[in-house]
Order: C-alpha cells, then sequence, then structure tokens
C-alpha cells in the first residue's frame, strides 16, 4: 500500500498531463477579484470565452472604499477606483461569472466569503488571483495565488500547468496559552523558519494546538503561510470542518454531503507519510507576538526588545535589520511595548471573522482608543452578525470607527492609507515598506493585541489588559 501525503492524494488525483517536468492540473475553483481585469484583456485579444464560468467567482474587495457605501458605485469618489469595480462588473456579467458585488449582500473579501458560502471545499484545488488564496487550505485542500498570465490560462481551460512543489510538515503541540491566538501562532513560525523557510513547499499544519482551533483560526494560520515563502498551506479536514461546512449555500446537499464527506474523511496524510522538510514547535511557549520590521519575519514576543544589527549572525542580516529598523524609525533595545503608535486597523483576510471580532470587542469594552481605530468585517455577513451580536456597538463606545466590508488598509489601494511616518499596529498579513501607505510603518499584531494598543496608544500586551 502506498503512504501518501493530504498533499499527494489530491494533487495527484488532480493531474491530466505531464510534459518536460511539469503537469496539468485541473482547476476546480477560481477566484477573482476588481484586480483581474488584465485576465479578461488577455481574453478579449485571444477572442477566447471563459471555459467553465460556473467554476469561477468573483469578489468586490481590494478597491472598494468602506465608507460612503450608500451611494452606490456611482459614489466612489476616486475615478480610478470605480472604474476598477465597474470593469469587473462588466466582464462577470459578459462571461456569465458569478459575482459578489459591490451591492450584494454577501459581498466581501474573496478568501473570507468562499468559506462562508461553501465555495471552498476539501479535495479541491483552487487558484486565485491573490497571494493570500492560501486561506482555504484550512479546509483541506490546496489552494495558492496566480498572476493575471495563469488565471487567463485558468479562465479559458479551467486547468493550470504546474510543477510539483515539496512538502513540509509543522507540528504544534500543547495547549496555547492564556491570550495568545492563532495569528501568534503563526507569526511564531514564520520567526523560526523565515520569510523564505517555506519556499518551494506545501506546508501540512497538524499537532494538538492545530487540531483544537476553530476553522477561523485555522484560516488565519494557512493564510500567513505565502509569508513564509510556502507556496500554500493546508489542515486536514475533521469533525471540526465539517460541522462549519454543514448547510453553507454551495455545499453539497442529501445524499450528494454523505457521498462528500466519505471522500473527505480518506484525505488526511497516512500515518508514516514522508514530507520532504519538518518543524516542530512547543504550543505551550508562544506568547502574544508583535512584529518590528518590514518582513513577517521579523517578529517577537511583545515583552521582548527591539533587536540589536550587531548581533546578527552574518553581514548580510546585519544590513537587514539596521535597514528594517531605519525604516521603522526604531532603536536596538527599546521595549517592544513602549513603542507608541498612531493608528490601529482590526481587518484583512487574515482577522477579519466574526471569531477575530469578538476577541477584539472583549478587549475594546475595557477602555477606550487613545488613536485613531478602524474596524473592517470581512464581508456583509460578518459585518450583520456582529451588528446583531452588538459588537458594532461595543467598538463605538470605545471609540473605534466601524466601518463597511473590504481589504481596506491592509492593500492601500482603495483610498484607505497611512501617512509618511504614521505607525499602525495592524491585524493584517504583511509589514513591507509602504504595504499600507508610502511611508507607513506596520506592526503586525493580533485582533485583541490591536485592541489592546488602541486603548493604551502603544504596543501592548494583552495579558496586562485580560489579567484573570
Amino acid at each position: 500500500m502506498t503512504v501518501l501525503t493530504m498533499f499527494e492524494k489530491i494533487w495527484n488525483r488532480h493531474v491530466i498531463a505531464a510534459e518536460e517536468g511539469e503537469l496539468l492540473l485541473h482547476i476546480d475553483r477560481a477566484l477573482i477579484h476588481e484586480g483581474s481585469s488584465h485576465a479578461f484583456a488577455q481574453l478579449d485579444k485571444q477572442q477566447r470565452g471563459v471555459a467553465r464560468p460556473q467554476q469561477v467567482f468573483a469578489f468586490t474587495d481590494h478597491y472598494v472604499p468602506t465608507t460612503g457605501r450608500d451611494k452606490g458605485v456611482d459614489g466612489i469618489a476616486i475615478p480610478e477606483i470605480r472604474n476598477m469595480v465597474l470593469k469587473l462588473m462588466a466582464n462577470t456579467a459578459k462571461h456569465g461569472i458569478t459575482l459578489f458585488g459591490f451591492d450584494d449582500a454577501r459581498q466581501g473579501i474573496l478568501h473570507i466569503v468562499p468559506p462562508e458560502q461553501g465555495i471552498t471545499q476539501p479535495g479541491l484545488v483552487i487558484a486565485g488571483a491573490d497571494s493570500h488564496t492560501s486561506t482555504h487550505g484550512a479546509f483541506g485542500c490546496i489552494a495558492f495565488g496566480i498572476g493575471a498570465s495563469d488565471m487567463m490560462h485558468v479562465l479559458a481551460t479551467q486547468t493550470l500547468w504546474q510543477r510539483t512543489p515539496g512538502t513540509m510538515r509543522i507540528t504544534i503541540d500543547g495547549t496555547l496559552g492564556f491570550g495568545v491566538t492563532a495569528k501568534d501562532v503563526i507569526l511564531a513560525i514564520i520567526a523560526k523558519i523565515g520569510a523564505g523557510g517555506g519556499v518551494g513547499h506545501v506546508i501540512e499544519y497538524t499537532g494538538s494546538a492545530i487540531a483544537a482551533m476553530s476553522m477561523e483560526s485555522r484560516m488565519t494560520v494557512c493564510n500567513m503561510s505565502i509569508e513564509a515563502g510556502a507556496r500554500a498551506g493546508m489542515i486536514a479536514p475533521d469533525e471540526t470542518t465539517l460541522s462549519y461546512m454543514a448547510d453553507r449555500p454551495y455545499a453539497p446537499k442529501g445524499a450528494a454531503w454523505d457521498d462528500a464527506v466519505a471522500l473527505w474523511k480518506t484525505l488526511p496524510s497516512d500515518a508514516g507519510a514522508r514530507f520532504d522538510r519538518e518543524v516542530a514547535l512547543d504550543g505551550g511557549a508562544i506568547a502574544p507576538m508583535v512584529t518590528w520590521g518590514t518582513s513577517p519575519e521579523h517578529a517577537a514576543p511583545v515583552t521582548g526588545t527591539v533587536p540589536d544589527p550587531e548581533q546578527a549572525p552574518d553581514a548580510a542580516k546585519r544590513a537587514e535589520i539596521a535597514a528594517a529598523l531605519d525604516y521603522q524609525g526604531l532603536k536596538p533595545g527599546m521595549a517592544l511595548a513602549d513603542i507608541a503608535i498612531d493608528r490601529v486597523f482590526i481587518g484583512s483576510c487574515t482577522n477579519s471573522r466574526i471569531e477575530d471580532l469578538r476577541a477584539a470587542a472583549e478587549v475594546a469594552r475595557l477602555g477606550r482608543a487613545r488613536v485613531a481605530t478602524w474596524v473592517v468585517p470581512g464581508s456583509r455577513l460578518v459585518q450583520r452578525q456582529a451588528e446583531e451580536e452588538g459588537l458594532d456597538r461595543i467598538f463605538k463606545a470605545a471609540g473605534f470607527e466601524w466601518r463597511d466590508p473590504g481589504c481596506s488598509l491592509c492593500t492601500a489601494i482603495n483610498g484607505d492609507q497611512l501617512q509618511p511616518g504614521e505607525r499602525c499596529a495592524s491585524t493584517s498579513n504583511r509589514n513591507f515598506r509602504g504595504r499600507q501607505g508610502t511611508g507607513g510603518r506596520t506592526h503586525l499584531v493580533s485582533p485583541p493585541m490591536a485592541a489592546a494598543a488602541a486603548l493604551k496608544g502603544r504596543l501592548t500586551d494583552v495579558r496586562e489588559l485580560l489579567k484573570r
């Protein structure tokens, strides 16, 4: 009997042909957004249509504003942004593609809505027009981002040429400590293996700490697999997965559900399956994390200090750290908890689900924001549920601004952005130079850590506020 990893089981099932070291894969789902206009332009240039429009799903998220939505698309003030939204509407209508559009009651981020709708399912291969498509691997599927040319190929043929990546297993055992979230787990992983630690690999996350996570938390972990350089991240489907998926609009129904579950239960990696690389972390040793530099690997426990470049292992690392500190305006040895901030952002495809907002609200209810703080739910459904639970009222009472769904300050291409030199505690996934606006400085944190920073006006150990 051949012993296989979960990745191998799914990958092998999707191979159509092989040629010169590359494999032609069947793609089950394609996810696109406003930035996919180049793929449609290539289709038009070649006078081609979309092969299977029912397998393509479109979302307005990157370019939609998070305020002033009551005026509709025509109310988008910036013409370039409005045109991106209008182009997606026109292209999807032309090709018969389902659009979770600007005015749709289900509108939201393309890594939030498909799981909500049951579009994301175990065993699939999903290609998305965004690097954080790795999010969907939390359901036990292979999901990865692709560029415009590859997306055009997927739209035209429902297939894609790929090289087989290596496999990596990251095991997190133990019980996460008080105040520690999935965001802290993935930041601790990236700090350990580096921003290039997963290059050329698909990561499978396993261990008791992962098994104990909710689907929302698992999505956070898989979302940032790309920040470790990995092609994708995956977590085996289990009863938590099935419970989350049951009765979702696009999920199988009746006998089809029973058949699907029977297949999904065969997907987890076989005992004794071999991975190209193995990494292990003690979940109980992970603390609330913050980033201090300009890469997700520049992360440390909030109880730590800004590193000294002179203590780096080699000249290249010394130069990297020194450049990051110069951009961030930090000095070696500073306590991370002493870093004052100007703004807080709670949102993005990493941390804008209902679980994230509940965790932030638990902290927000303890005080009032000292800095401008935005809360941006990941979808209309999340927004509606949060409002039904009264979370919006908690945020508003604490002086937080409750906004409409979208990528917002994570991408800074929709009118929401930092000003030069402005420092932000953010629940997003990237802290690169200028990521949240030219000259902006980003510190990645979890939702409760972000809310704590808002109340204190500085990076703060949330455990000090939530003392038992």
